[in-house]
């Protein structure tokens, strides 16, 4: 058994955090996705989906018996404390997964593992990792991307930009930061020069 690097990558919605995600895995890192595990949570037939349920009504579930994303973020973007409800029911079950997960890797003797923790500042739990990496874009480019990417409006994608904190006092409470404003290209290079640097903390 080892101490495995405990890596937080976080960002805002659209910064890029998944391609940075992948761009690590594709190194070979182990890594782990926050928004994956929480899907699991509410999975049909788990606690999970049946206190979504039984908070939100059976409108936020579809005909398969899975929760309706698009219907549930409708919901929970527009109220704070629907939104805080939703985060009370998915985000226990998801940071025990992840330190189940770490765990794992430290029997495994893998010196760093990176877990994809979207709320990771808003929910405090920076603390629990050795450092932070930020995934970071323009504020107008988080806009654009989601209108592009999720077909909503811009004032819509500015109300889930609203429901975290500002991309820029993310990056400054950061150990690393990745701009992801540039090409696909410049980003992996930056994810590359990320891992150097924590190779050499391990």
């Amino acid at each position: 058994m080892t101490s495995t690097l405990r890596a937080a990558l976080t960002g805002g919605i659209a910064t890029g955090k998944s391609f940075c995600l992948a761009a690590f895995a594709a190194a070979g890192v182990p890594v782990v996705d926050a928004d994956r595990l929480a899907r699991d949570i509410v999975a049909p037939g788990t606690p999970g989906q049946a206190a979504v349920a039984a908070r939100f009504g059976p409108g936020v579930i579809g005909p398969d018996g899975a929760v309706d994303r698009p219907a549930l973020a409708r919901l929970v973007f527009s109220d704070d404390r629907a939104r805080r409800d939703l985060e009370a029911i998915i985000h226990p079950g998801v940071y025990r997964a992840i330190e189940r997960w770490y765990a794992e890797l430290g029997d495994r003797g893998e010196p760093l593992g990176i877990a994809d923790i979207p709320l990771l500042y808003e929910t405090g739990r920076e603390i629990d990792f050795d450092t932070v990496i930020v995934a970071a874009c323009p504020p107008e480019m988080q806009v654009a991307r989601l209108m592009a990417r999720n077909g909503l409006t811009r004032e819509e994608a500015r109300l889930r930009m609203a429901a975290q904190m500002p991309i820029g006092e993310k990056a400054a409470r950061a150990d690393h930061v990745i701009d992801t404003s540039g090409t696909h290209d410049e980003t992996r290079a930056q994810a590359a020069r990320v891992l150097r640097e924590l190779s050499a903390e391990t």
